[in-house]
């Protein structure tokens, strides 16, 4: 690590701690040369490999933008949204790998968003998985309906 000071290709490092939930580390340093100190923060790179076959870094921000789409409107916070990201980025980071397909990525949105609200979960699960027709939201609906039944969760509009 260079002395963003002096330019010195060497620094000691002086204090360690987890930052950002754990997935990075903020490291104090101190440069031998001229003794200033500086911080640096290290994470674990994580890539997403997209359908075109670029590659791009994992970008919570992203996961946000596309969920509160599907979130307009509803009785979603941004605190609700925040912590779902965070869900969907622990998920795709237990993967245990460096580069994740994109498709995963969907895939890890459709559960924590389904608890969260299942109208969105709807409107995201139909561009995600290209609904075409109505017979493809009914049976989005049925399963989900199947789900909710199974667990014993009340329903919000009882039939």
């Amino acid at each position: 690590m260079h002395c963003p000071f002096c330019r010195h290709t060497d620094s000691r490092v002086v204090d360690s701690r987890t930052a950002d939930d754990g997935t990075a580390i903020r490291r104090r340093r101190q440069c031998p040369e001229c003794g200033r100190r500086f911080t640096t923060v290290e994470s674990a790179s994580l890539s997403v490999l997209k359908r075109s076959g670029a590659s791009e870094p994992f970008s919570r921000q992203k996961v946000l933008v596309g969920v509160r789409k599907a979130c307009q409107g509803r009785p979603v916070t941004e605190d609700q949204l925040a912590l779902l990201a965070q869900r969907v980025e622990e998920s795709v980071r237990a993967h245990g790998t460096a580069e994740v397909d994109a498709h995963e990525v969907g895939l890890a949105v459709l559960e924590p968003l389904r608890e969260l609200d299942e109208v969105a979960y709807l409107r995201f699960a139909s561009v995600y998985r290209a609904f075409d027709n109505l017979e493809d939201f009914e049976a989005a609906i049925t399963l989900l309906r199947a789900e909710r039944d199974a667990v014993g969760m009340p329903s919000a509009h009882p039939s």
